[in-house]
């Protein structure tokens, strides 16, 4: 259970988890930059992750909190492809989103914790647009609305960014079959009820996440942009194709042409295909120029693994009707290899992050914390060299303030912003940037009251020596050393920006995690379902379909 501990951006997670945790009111946290607002990071996972802690413990919280977005997820593709295909395939296509290797990918190997939270929510409250969009209503225009502003608590990209990949289709389904079954609508009754949904989805994610809008507002986003391999030519580049593309596709590649062929050929599959072929191209990356024509600048700030995830979640629907079709045409002999691929796929991830670990350094950070707490060295600032990922985890255990931080997108610290370097502590990878900004930090020690330096890569070394550092002590045997720099005043309390007002401080604590209590409330409370979606036969005529299958 704890192997998701080992994934990327997990500490970062508990980190975010651990403030809400024992302080869960205020949103300033003093542990990084000097400071910073965690308003400016979608709370609802973490602040569930703190909730849970409180019974089970952080680690555990987050496993379970995982645990819930994947059980989620799979009720939720469930009912979103029964607006496309039949009830059977659309049971494929629940079961195959537990074993997605995206969805693995994002688990064991990156950790991002919003993505699949946010995922799971957005996908939930598809059925209900759909719903609204054809007959209207008002329960599930608000159950839309509701978990439309839980979406966005979790994270906003999927709002921001994939609406047109998963909506657009939606609309043109609800258009297409506007005439059929028993209560008949227009298409321009269509677009009025997505123009009205949209406005009042609008309104409550800005009321929800409205310090976070605030903060957006007075600070955007004006950082050098940071690298990531995401955003690069899988062809020209081979391993970060690998492990952004083929890792993550598995066995769903070889679907590839019949999704393609039969979303191309069954009409009412058509709005599906063009938004999960769109969605496909963007995941891309850098491979294609079409990321960065409908992006534009915005394609230097998103990370592409997680639009390649949401192509995968438009593609199931289709392959689960591949799936439905080849079982019930040669029963075992098509479940055997179905099952042999589903595995591959699901665990091709996890060897992968064996074989190459996004956190490859195995480091206690203990000795480290233990040391910071003790004789007065957490009355200054520090930062670390070669600590991967580690350095949330030590932020966790230390009393001390670090200069240094994983979440780039509030730092306000000029040094950091400046070079389009990522953290401190892996700034050799980030070149030229990465140095620069290293050098410039350690140039202005005395003004953030920074004293120490722990090194876990001799290559830093030089660098330190000669901008005046040097090495007092040592710990785990030698391995980690401790960089001084002489005359360093104490740290003293710096703002960069602005801190969040108490009223803000009160809003965040409520609004999300109350938006997502009262959204499970809204879903799973039983109430008269209205029976929309496709028939049986979806997979073989593109005439018409009688609505009658549950997508609620």
């Amino acid at each position: 259970m704890k192997l998701p501990l080992k994934s990327y951006d997990t500490n970062q997670q508990l980190f975010f988890a651990y403030h809400y945790l024992h302080d869960w009111w205020n949103p300033w946290n003093v542990k990084w930059f000097t400071g910073f607002s965690q308003t400016t990071y979608p709370p609802l996972p973490q602040q569930w992750t703190a909730i849970l802690a409180h019974i089970v413990g952080l680690q555990y919280a987050y496993m379970l909190v995982q645990f819930v977005a994947i059980l989620l997820l799979a009720v939720g593709m469930y009912r979103f492809a029964a607006i496309w295909v039949n009830e059977r395939a659309a049971s494929f296509a629940s079961l195959a989103v537990v074993l997605l290797g995206s969805e693995s990918f994002l688990i064991y190997n990156a950790g991002q914790l919003a993505t699949t939270w946010e995922a799971a929510l957005y996908v939930l409250a598809l059925p209900y647009l759909y719903e609204w969009l054809r007959y209207g209503g008002w329960r599930p225009f608000v159950k839309a609305v509701v978990l439309f502003a839980a979406t966005c608590s979790a994270h906003d990209v999927i709002i921001i960014f994939g609406t047109a990949f998963f909506t657009f289709p939606l609309i043109a389904l609800a258009i297409m079959e506007r005439e059929q079954g028993e209560e008949k609508t227009t298409g321009g009754a269509v677009v009025a009820r997505a123009v009205a949904v949209a406005i009042i989805a609008a309104a409550a994610i800005a009321i929800v996440l409205l310090p976070y809008w605030i903060d957006l507002f007075r600070y955007p986003v004006t950082q050098t942009p940071i690298p990531h391999a995401s955003r690069a030519n899988y062809l020209l580049t081979p391993f970060w194709g690998t492990n952004y593309f083929l890792i993550p596709w598995g066995a769903l590649m070889l679907a590839l042409p019949f999704i393609v062929w039969r979303g191309a050929h069954v009409r009412r599959l058509v709005p599906l295909m063009l938004g999960f072929w769109a969605c496909f191209l963007v995941g891309l990356g850098g491979t294609t120029p079409v990321a960065l024509w409908l992006l534009h600048r915005a394609f230097y700030v998103l990370t592409f693994e997680r639009v390649a995830y949401w192509a995968e979640l438009l593609s199931l629907p289709i392959l689960g009707l591949l799936c439905s079709e080849l079982v019930a045409r040669f029963r075992m002999k098509a479940v055997v290899p179905l099952v042999v691929l589903a595995a591959i796929t699901c665990g091709l991830p996890i060897a992968w992050a064996n074989y190459q670990p996004t956190n490859s350094i195995n480091l206690d950070v203990g000795p480290v914390a233990e040391w910071l707490n003790r004789g007065g060295h957490d009355n200054y600032r520090y930062f670390t060299l070669g600590f991967g990922n580690n350095i949330s985890r030590l932020s966790i255990e230390t009393n001390a303030n670090t200069v240094d931080g994983e979440w780039y997108s509030d730092r306000r610290l000029p040094e950091l912003m400046k070079y389009g370097g990522g953290s401190l502590d892996n700034s050799k990878y980030f070149v030229p940037g990465g140095l620069d900004a290293l050098r410039a930090i350690l140039h202005h020690a005395d003004r953030y009251g920074l004293k120490w330096v722990f090194v876990h890569d001799p290559w830093y070394d030089p660098l330190l020596h000669f901008a005046g550092w040097r090495q007092v002590d040592q710990l785990e045997y030698g391995a980690i050393q401790v960089w001084s720099k002489e005359a360093v005043p104490p740290a003293h309390p710096m703002v960069f920006g602005v801190k969040p007002p108490a009223w803000q401080g009160i809003m965040w604590g409520i609004l999300p995690v109350g938006s997502s209590i009262l959204a499970f409330l809204l879903v799973f409370i039983p109430d008269k379902r209205r029976q929309i979606g496709a028939s049986e036969d979806v997979g073989a005529t593109d005439e018409t379909i009688v609505p009658e299958r549950m997508a609620s």
